[in-house]
């Protein structure tokens, strides 16, 4: 039996119910994810968690396998996601907080405000790592390794050094530059990791409370959830494969530091024309009484 459009009606059962069950999986899989990150346990001791993955993650290193497809810095994951890491953040969390706001309020003013958290941490980082590339510069010095000459104890070549020469006319002449290094890999990965868990743990206070949640809310929710996931295991390959210390641990506490001063200090004087406000401010009060909205924003900010 066919319906009026020529599709015949068990195939289009069938579709159908191939879409409630993709429906109710996104459903299931969203409300755990929002679950976990609404926890506030979770919100509390997550960046503990970071900070003892950061600590303790080189030692690793003398367990996996150096021969592995992640001990290759030209690996997809780096070159698709860690050199564009920023990039990937701001457009899952920058759609996902654009989107949630939007549909609750329907004011772009709003919208923007919740969007300019993204920009003020996305500034900051990029006036650390300038700073980084300058303590670097004036800190470093290039060396010539000498071929055929002899070698230190470490089996490595002696190294020469050689003065009044910048960082980019070292490498480009294929010298070493050695100088005051902090890694900006675990920098932007730890920061990245705390402002996901920042922006995407208002979600499940917000479905609590009764908020609309549609399909692309959802998927994009579980693409934030997805790209922290991603993140925390490129720190750990990082960390595991390409053991840098202490640099490593400067970088981790740079970011938990950026996520502090940012999060838990700045955002926390509420909304004003110098403030975005922490996340979530004016959107859970949906459907609800305002006792239990202020009651799940004072929750969120805790």
């Amino acid at each position: 039996t066919e319906s009026g459009g020529g599709v015949p009606a068990g195939l289009k059962n069938f579709l159908v119910g191939v879409q409630m069950f993709l429906n109710t999986l996104l459903v299931v899989l969203t409300d755990l994810a929002a679950g976990l990150l609404g926890n506030t346990a979770f919100r509390k001791h997550f960046h503990l968690l970071l900070s003892v993955v950061v600590m303790f993650g080189p030692a690793l290193s003398l367990w996996v396998s150096q021969h592995s497809v992640f001990a290759k810095r030209s690996h997809f994951l780096y070159r698709m996601f860690l050199r564009s890491g920023w990039g990937w953040t701001c457009i899952f969390v920058g759609s996902f907080v654009f989107l949630l706001s939007f549909s609750v309020r329907r004011s772009l003013s709003l919208s923007v405000r919740h969007l300019s958290r993204l920009w003020v941490a996305g500034g900051l980082w990029l006036g650390f790592c300038k700073f980084l590339d300058l303590l670097e510069n004036t800190t470093g010095s290039c060396y010539e390794p000498l071929l055929g000459g002899p070698e230190v104890a470490s089996g490595q070549p002696l190294l020469v050094l050689r003065e009044g020469e910048s960082k980019s006319v070292c490498l480009k002449a294929g010298m070493l530059w050695r100088g005051y290094e902090v890694s900006e890999d675990v920098f932007l990965l730890c920061l990245c990791c705390l402002l996901l868990a920042e922006e995407t743990a208002v979600f499940g206070p917000y479905l609590s409370l009764g908020g609309i949640s549609g399909a692309p809310l959802r998927i994009l929710f579980l693409f934030c959830v997805l790209l922290l996931w991603l993140w925390l295991f490129l720190l750990l390959c990082l960390l595991a494969y390409f053991p840098q210390f202490p640099t490593q641990l400067l970088g981790g506490a740079l970011g938990c530091l950026s996520w502090r001063g940012l999060y838990q200090g700045w955002y926390c004087q509420g909304p004003s024309w110098y403030c975005p406000g922490r996340p979530g401010l004016g959107l859970l009060n949906t459907k609800t009484s305002s006792t239990e909205a202020e009651e799940a924003q004072q929750s969120l900010n805790n």
